[in-house]
């Protein structure tokens, strides 16, 4: 059972059935409050229950290789998805044939790729994980890059004496510059703008 309905005096203890029920955590479901209830006039004339529903988060891992499997398959392709979780990061690698137009130019149909998974996990009422797609191992030459540009432009702001902003990157690729760059002692990073554009400074930790 993955989902359930329920009905109490609270949304409270409605949703504390539910949760029995589906032997589950808050942290593993997506809550519904279909009724918060009424508590009714004299002698509880009007009160009405509370009712929930209440959903177990689909299993991210299959998710997303059913979700990349489907979107692949639409652009005439079979691909084989290997998943593995690392904290908040979800990496899922593809391999088939013709992997080249996965990829796209600099990377762009990938990130797109990308982009529309996260999202799609996030409907489905994920967002603590962050999914990163890879195919012939183009995020680990992408890596190499973005570790060598950040300590490039980090020389860069320290000689010129002056902030740096990066193009816009995904989320891991962000994380990856401000990895490389967090015990500089003379330079700090931060995040700047909205998703899909924002993006990465590069500042002067004395730099106001």
């Amino acid at each position: 059972m993955d989902s359930i309905e329920k009905t109490a005096k609270t949304v409270d203890e409605a949703t504390a059935e539910a949760l029995k029920a589906l032997n589950a955590t808050a942290e593993e479901v997506i809550i519904t409050i279909l009724d918060e209830g009424a508590k009714g006039g004299l002698f509880g004339i009007g009160s009405r229950p509370a009712k929930v529903k209440v959903e177990k988060k689909p299993d991210p891992e299959t998710m997303v290789k059913d979700f990349l499997r489907d979107v692949t398959l639409a652009m005439g392709l079979v691909v084989r998805v290997e998943t593995n979780r690392k904290g908040r990061f979800l990496y899922a690698d593809l391999f088939g044939e013709s992997m080249g137009i996965l990829i796209g130019k600099h990377g762009i149909t990938l990130d797109s790729l990308q982009y529309i998974t996260n999202l799609a996990l996030a409907r489905k009422g994920v967002r603590e994980i962050s999914v990163v797609v890879d195919t012939e191992s183009y995020r680990k030459r992408r890596k190499d890059t973005l570790e060598s540009l950040a300590r490039s432009l980090s020389r860069k702001v320290k000689e010129k004496r002056q902030s740096m902003k990066l193009e816009p990157m995904s989320r891991y690729e962000r994380h990856v510059i401000h990895n490389v760059l967090q015990n500089d002692k003379q330079v700090r990073t931060f995040s700047e703008g909205n998703e899909p554009y924002r993006h990465v400074v590069i500042a002067l930790k004395n730099e106001k």
